[in-house]
């Protein structure tokens, strides 16, 4: 398991890689190819969640006619086309474009392990499992604005998305050599229209997993606002040159999360942990918002707050992610893939047409961040107390 684990981990770190490793990027970004709308350079990490949302649609069911393996290595092939396609770049609609397809092809290292963690394990043990992963996971988003500001004080913004190719090559290189195909011919289901649809009624029929990719959505939405605003609103706190370490610094902290959830989610169960969250985001965001309302975070004096009101917004997601994916696909053991594509769709999704326009609005101070967390909150507090209790 441990190096099933770290390989895991590895691909889905390709998510996150390609999104906080481009965080030091944006200014240099902005003044190159936005310099008249600097808020504009977001839309760089928006477009690529948008183009893995996209792409999830389809992974999943490619994954359950063709295999586990040959999906993540075609995706990550196209991924690295994106990444060389930006590299080339002229203007920030194309750059946006290529960040697009990054992400259509990044959608099959994000989902598709998914679905081969569910082709073995079930259950609240496919929660552990995905905690452990998450764990490891939570090392990449901690070192990639480091690598990211390394690389481009050597070679410029276009740098990074060379790595992007380093990074997809190890991967892939990595899934060929030493993981076997986890879904042989005989369980494999064929890309026919009718059987498609008929999965796709079939999980969203059913009422608790309606809620979770809802929840999923919203608590997606809630951090990657922040996080696209990330780099934005540390420097309006006199943090900008030391951005990458206080990121470091709050992912280290926020990976807690993950290892809480490890331990304690057998005992506990995922939908208790995954809705004591959401409450205690209520609370931490509620303060927040008093804060902030009365002027305590302005400037570098107010940077203590909004550094630690950020880990537990991070810290939070580590703890209900994999809770609510395993809780969401359960039931679906017989459509893993299908499921997964649907269920990160969606959800993925809905968490750009929430982060987007939140990210848009930002004015310097935290004040639209903490009002998305602590509705998207809310919301999903109350979303969750609706469910059933596991089985």
């Amino acid at each position: 398991m441990p190096e099933f684990t770290a390989m895991l981990a590895a691909l889905i770190a390709t998510v996150a890689f390609s999104i906080d490793a481009m965080l030091p990027a944006l200014p240099e970004i902005a003044a190159t190819l936005s310099p008249d709308n600097v808020n504009r350079a977001q839309l760089v990490l928006t477009s690529f969640v948008a183009g893995m949302g996209v792409g999830t649609f389809f992974v999943g069911p490619i994954s359950d006619a063709f295999g586990r393996r040959p999906t993540i290595v075609g995706g990550i092939a196209i991924y690295m086309a994106g990444a060389v396609w930006a590299v080339y770049a002229q203007s920030l609609e194309v750059l946006l474009l290529a960040r697009f397809v990054q992400g259509l092809g990044a959608s099959g290292a994000r989902i598709v392990p998914m679905a081969l963690v569910r082709d073995l394990y079930s259950g609240r043990e496919m929660a552990r499992v995905t905690s452990f992963i998450m764990m490891l996971f939570i090392l990449v988003p901690a070192i990639a604005p480091s690598i990211g500001a390394v690389i481009i004080a050597f070679s410029s913004w276009h740098g990074v998305f060379w790595a992007f190719v380093v990074f997809g090559l190890i991967g892939a290189s990595w899934l060929i050599i030493r993981q076997p195909e986890t879904l042989p011919p005989e369980r494999r289901r064929p890309l026919h229209l009718g059987t498609l649809s008929k999965a796709v009624v079939e999980v969203l029929r059913d009422t608790d997993v309606r809620i979770y990719i809802v929840v999923l959505a919203l608590g997606f939405g809630q951090m990657f606002a922040l996080l696209s605003s990330a780099q934005q609103l540390f420097a309006a706190h006199g943090v900008g040159d030391t951005f990458p370490g206080w990121f470091a610094a709050m992912a280290l902290l926020a990976g807690t999360g993950t290892i809480f959830n490890a331990k304690f989610v057998m005992k506990l169960g995922m939908r208790k942990i995954a809705t004591g969250a959401y409450l205690m985001q209520i609370v931490a965001s509620g303060v927040m918002l008093v804060l902030t309302l009365s002027g305590l975070t302005e400037g570098a004096p107010g940077f203590p707050f909004i550094f630690f009101w950020s880990v537990t917004v991070f810290f939070m997601a580590g703890v209900t992610f994999g809770n609510l994916n395993a809780l969401a696909m359960q039931k679906m053991g017989h459509i893993a893939g299908l499921a997964a594509s649907v269920i990160t769709a969606i959800s993925t999704v809905g968490a750009v047409v929430i982060a987007a326009p939140v990210g848009l609005l930002f004015d310097g101070s935290a004040k639209p961040i903490v009002l998305a967390t602590l509705a998207c909150s809310a919301l999903a507090y109350v979303l969750m107390k609706r469910t059933q209790d596991e089985v």
